[in-house]
């Protein structure tokens, strides 16, 4: 490699092999699919080819620091977030972000969708996200289209009103 005069010793450095680590460098990978960042998008965003940005992926892939902070920087997250040790999941504000980024993709795609089947589609997908991130929202029904829909026991305000005599003889007046 090359040399190093410490003093009057020379040192010799020396490319060590590199064995496959026992645990994980990074989740940059991991992060990516999450956010929903094609490999060939976060390499445009890098400057390099689609080889290198999935090599930089592998988790053990050591890189330089300043290369991590050129990943933070395409998939928007915490620094912490591409070192912490795997868990089940990235962190709750990172895995919502996540979430709201795969919804926005969906909307967006919706707004451009020329056909129906299509169209029909995407509503399917952005139902399916919006339930994942939320569970409870597969109860919830539509908007009303017009005005509030009664039951077929429930009285209108019509029906509550009181009439009076007097208003008779008015009408018949």
């Amino acid at each position: 490699m090359g040399t190093q005069k410490n003093g009057g010793a020379v040192f010799r450095a020396v490319a060590l092999p590199r064995t496959r680590s026992e645990h994980p460098l990074h989740r940059i990978g991991e992060a990516r699919r999450a956010q929903g960042i094609s490999t060939r998008a976060a390499a445009r965003r890098l400057g390099c080819d689609v080889a290198q940005a999935r090599q930089e992926q592998e988790p053990d892939q050591d890189m330089p620091l300043s290369r991590l902070y050129d990943w933070q920087e395409v998939l928007q997250i915490p620094i912490a977030e591409l070192l912490t040790p795997p868990r089940d999941e990235l962190s709750p504000p990172v895995h919502f972000r996540s979430h709201l980024v795969r919804i926005m993709k969906t909307v967006l795609s919706l707004k451009e969708a020329e056909e129906p089947e299509s169209a029909e589609r995407l509503l399917e997908t952005l139902i399916a996200q919006l339930v994942e991130l939320m569970p409870e929202l597969a109860e919830i029904g539509s908007w009303h289209s017009v005005g509030q829909r009664r039951r077929r026991d429930d009285l209108g305000v019509a029906a509550l009103r009181r009439l009076t005599t007097e208003m008779f003889v008015e009408m018949m007046d």
